[in-house]
């Protein structure tokens, strides 16, 4: 299917977008896809500023719209477009319309608002690859969750219920506040500077660590046999202090989450949006016009998504 649109085109590096009327066709394997939203990357960022595949080259590397034409998916079907090259060896999402492969286009959950979706989907891949991909959380586990009280704490918790944890547990910092991550888990357990945790904290199967220093060292105790913790973050600290002795004894695996060093999966993207999907999240962002993609560009701090529905020539 065929439709012309307006798209934002680079003509180079640190040259200014220009907004442009193209044809798009999209062929075998690829989705048609009304734009709605798109957000600023620093992935958009370091392809504007280095060789792009192209010139003219359309950037953005995510965003949200409606799907126009498809093999893959109903037309009117609310997506999310990442992946594939998409925004980086391909042209990306920044236009009125957008033709990507079938492989970038994934479903949003009816209770995630798109801008949220855009906003939270680092954090949500991160969380499911701790917990999905590394951690490899099993239906009727027991599992643990350091720092639950975060954003990215709080995500793993809710895509261990996902993945069929039986009971998930809390552990929080003695001082923090734990009404964000009450809903998520069934107990919460507190935890001091030293990583000393109180009996009250059961036998885990896994545990997921975003704290790390002497808190991972501390939940270790609490693992059964067999069991593993997977540590993505060290907030309380660099280092740790692990007891061989239990480590060997009891057999435990401890598997550090890399991120660069882990391929996401196809279906990685819609996954993680489908665990994070049933609870209430808040997402901070802000919305400005494609015309001034170029100021959004220069902002270094904050989330910034781009409104592609009133994109015009000018």
């Amino acid at each position: 299917m065929s439709t012309r649109g307006t798209v934002l085109h680079s003509h180079g590096p640190g040259e200014q977008l220009k907004a442009e009327e193209v044809e798009l066709t999209a062929g075998p394997g690829e989705t048609l896809v009304e734009m709605r939203l798109a957000a600023v990357t620093a992935l958009d960022r370091s392809t504007l500023a280095g060789k792009q595949p192209s010139v003219p080259f359309v950037p953005g590397s995510e965003g949200t719209g409606v799907v126009v034409s498809s093999d893959v998916v109903e037309a009117g079907t609310a997506v999310l477009v990442r992946g594939d090259g998409v925004g980086v060896t391909r042209p990306g999402v920044w236009g009125q319309y957008a033709v990507v492969p079938d492989a970038a286009v994934h479903r949003l959950p009816s209770s995630l608002e798109p801008g949220a979706a855009l906003t939270l989907l680092t954090q949500a891949l991160t969380a499911h690859t701790a917990v999905r991909r590394v951690a490899d959380v099993l239906k009727g586990e027991t599992v643990v969750v350091t720092g639950v009280n975060g954003l990215l704490g709080r995500m793993c918790a809710a895509i261990a219920r996902s993945a069929g944890a039986a009971r998930v547990i809390g552990l929080v910092a003695m001082e923090a506040s734990v009404d964000a991550a009450s809903a998520l888990v069934d107990q919460i357990v507190r935890v001091d500077g030293l990583g000393q945790v109180g009996r009250e904290l059961q036998w885990c199967d896994a545990a997921i660590d975003t704290m790390g220093g002497p808190v991972t060292g501390g939940v270790l105790g609490h693992i059964a046999p067999g069991g593993r913790i997977a540590v993505l973050g060290y907030k309380a600290g660099e280092f740790t202090t692990i007891d061989l002795h239990q480590l060997i004894g009891r057999d435990l695996r401890v598997l550090p989450v890399n991120l660069q060093r882990t391929a996401l999966t196809p279906d990685a993207v819609g996954q993680a949006l489908a665990d994070i999907a049933p609870a209430s999240w808040r997402a901070e962002y802000d919305v400005v016009p494609a015309d001034r993609a170029g100021d959004a560009l220069d902002r270094q701090a904050g989330r910034v998504l781009l409104d592609l529905t009133a994109l015009r020539l000018a």
